[in-house]
């Protein structure tokens, strides 16, 4: 798969299936490296302790 980003670089990935990152946390940005699913859960509800520590401040 081939990829001309907006500023005329290209990403290239050999790989047989490639998604795109929409998060922006990937560290091969623009394909995704499931960097999203790295949260630690804290209570089940899919928040992690600094969404918490937010909310509570």
């Amino acid at each position: 798969m081939r990829i001309e980003m907006p500023d005329g670089t290209v990403v290239e990935s050999d790989r047989f299936m490639v998604a795109i990152c929409a998060c922006r946390r990937s560290k091969d940005y623009p394909l995704c490296d499931t960097s999203h699913r790295r949260r630690c859960r804290v209570n089940g509800t899919g928040a992690s302790a600094d969404d918490s520590a937010q909310r509570t401040a």
